[in-house]
């Protein structure tokens, strides 16, 4: 759902507008956040763009075990259902899709072939035709060549409603219908392909869609176009072992506790432009908290010397390594395209005033500053993040950054209200549900906290029928359009039992309609209309209580080497890491 792309620049094309970003200044020059450094984007055209072996990363070195310290164990492993920032950043490591996103860390990113030879093939030149040459020389981890028939059995299995928790876009673009799990039944139909979906022949894959789906080179640049032999799906259990096509295999998951990749020795870096294969083997190790990751790889004693602390650095120790310049070198800071909200279930929460009202009541400022201030988080009042094309700033209640309690119970008039507030077990998530519950409070709601298990937070909370009233959610665009924010969260035609995006259960036909309209808009012109969207959507429907843009300060032991935040879902990234030695 990216803008329509412009001029040629070298073998890419630029996208019409950059994107504006934030990132953090952590040299010696200070420690503000710069709003305004530019973030571009581009499809590559020349086929040599997509072609390995990555640029090497200059004084990485092959060798040693490379430690990520996690708190809580990923959501899913399975490609097909991966759709949280460790799970599409760590899927990396052990799967390929048709095109991926060859990223500097430097807000540069160009989107090239993975397992294809090129971002795709504009049959028509209308968006409704795609086709996809395969790699030579791309293979599992037994051995066997990926062709396009495996990668075709990998976005079928896609559509079984016992795999939620993946995107959602090819099977809604193929079946052309939000409900496309009743459109084709991947159960009863596992030897044949949804429709609009062929592989000619063993190097083809095709698209056909009955609208333009001119945004398909991004959309299949996520999980769910990893290949997967028939003989190897074990179905819901694919979690506990996926099987790779990456650089690296699974060789042990101790679910909570470790996670052991090493090598896949039929993995060929002449056909990856991205990943390389310094270390022998990354090791996920589950379990320490944020304080815990950060003080080990600060000490870097033993192995967490060569470990990076996913988590990110807690607020309370900023101080300390912001203060070391030693430290300071060993932590990577950057703004992230991941917008936090609070959710609000609009089935529950029913009357618009008390949305409005939550809106009014929400005390940002504690929040952020909660996080880490500039290092964790920065205040935002609108849906969209500002790296969307188009963004404009707005705030449709304004209450300044720490709430207005007198505001919030004048848009009461004087109902009470009991809230049931969920909230994840990890620590950043009951400390933030504490100061949005004390908000709330200060404004007369009655707020009642109950937890949701983390390991399974974003399946709960996109159930129809969970019983909260408000969560804090977060999101970031697939790709910087507000095609690829604003439908998918708040479109409610696609309302189904379980694994919705559109967490606030919204299904507002008017919102509906302008949907439809500005889709149906020349790309170009769509940019302004999502802003426009944007705050149609909050004073209108008032969903969601937008809270902050993610900011990631992370830190690192002495030894572990290439790693930088990815531009497109802001968590570290594992494709250039190394050990040094």
């Amino acid at each position: 759902m990216r803008a329509r792309l412009a001029t040629a620049v070298g073998g890419a094309m630029a996208l019409v507008v950059a994107l504006s970003a934030c990132s953090k200044n952590t040299g010696d020059s200070g420690d503000s956040v710069d709003t305004n450094k530019p973030r571009s984007g581009a499809i590559a055209t020349d086929p040599k763009d997509s072609l390995g072996p990555a640029a090497e990363v200059p004084g990485a070195a092959k060798g040693g075990t490379f430690y990520i310290l996690r708190e809580s164990k990923i959501s899913h492993l399975d490609p097909q259902r991966v759709y949280s920032f460790a799970g599409l950043m760590g899927s990396q490591l052990y799967a390929r899709f048709l095109t991926t996103f060859k990223d500097d860390g430097k807000g540069n990113v160009t989107l090239v072939g993975d397992l294809a030879e090129t971002p795709g093939k504009n049959v028509n030149n209308d968006c409704k035709v795609w086709e996809f040459t395969i790699k030579e020389g791309v293979k599992f981890e037994d051995g066997r060549p990926i062709t396009s028939k495996e990668i075709a059995y990998g976005i079928a299995r896609s559509f079984d409603p016992d795999l939620t928790g993946g995107p959602t876009y090819l099977q809604e673009w193929l079946a052309d219908t939000p409900q496309y799990d009743t459109k084709w039944d991947f159960k009863k139909n596992k030897t044949s392909l949804p429709p609009g979906l062929t592989t000619p022949d063993p190097r083809t894959l095709r698209f056909e869609f009955s609208k333009p789906r001119c945004d398909l080179p991004f959309a299949v640049s996520l999980p769910a176009t990893a290949p997967l032999p028939p003989d190897k799906d074990t179905g819901v259990n694919l979690d506990n072992m996926p099987f790779s096509s990456g650089p690296y295999r699974f060789t042990k998951i101790q679910p909570g506790v470790e996670m052991v990749l090493e090598r896949n020795p039929n993995w060929d870096p002449a056909t990856d432009a991205v990943r390389h294969a310094y270390p022998d083997k990354f090791v996920w190790t589950l379990g320490p908290d944020q304080n815990t990751q950060t003080n080990r790889v600060l000490a870097g004693t033993g192995n967490d010397a060569a470990a990076v602390a996913s988590g990110g650095v807690p607020s309370e120790l900023l101080a300390k390594i912001t203060g070391d310049p030693a430290l300071k070198a060993r932590m990577i800071v950057a703004a992230t395209p991941n917008v936090f909200r609070l959710s609000i279930n609009t089935t529950r929460v029913t009357d618009l005033s008390v949305r409005q009202a939550i809106n009014y009541a929400i005390d940002r400022s504690s929040i952020t500053k909660n996080l880490g201030g500039p290092y964790g988080a920065m205040p935002l009042t609108t849906l969209l993040p500002p790296t969307t094309l188009g963004y404009k700033k707005f705030d449709a209640y304004p209450a300044g950054e720490s709430g207005d309690p007198a505001k919030a119970k004048e848009a009461l008039g004087g109902k009470p209200v009991n809230l049931v507030l969920g909230t994840g077990d990890e620590t950043w998530q009951q400390e933030t549900a504490t100061q949005v519950k004390n908000a709330l409070e200060k404004a007369g709601f009655t707020v009642t906290v109950k937890p949701i298990p983390a390991d399974g937070y974003l399946d709960f909370v996109k159930k129809k029928d969970n019983p909260w009233d408000i969560w804090v959610d977060s999101w970031a665009a697939d790709w910087p359009s507000g095609a690829s924010v604003l439908p998918v969260l708040f479109d409610g035609r696609g309302l189904k039992a379980e694994g919705n995006s559109n967490t606030s259960q919204l299904n507002s036909e008017a919102i509906n309609a302008e949907f439809d309209r500005v889709l149906a808009l020349d790309p170009a012109k769509q940019a302004d209309e999502w802003s426009k969207l944007d705050e149609k959507l909050m004073k209108e429907s008032a969903p969601a209580v937008p809270l902050y843009n993610e900011v990631v300060s992370v830190a690192h032991g002495e030894k572990a080497g290439g790693l930088f935040i990815g531009s497109i879902f802001g968590w570290p990234s594992f494709v250039n890491a190394y050990v040094k030695q």
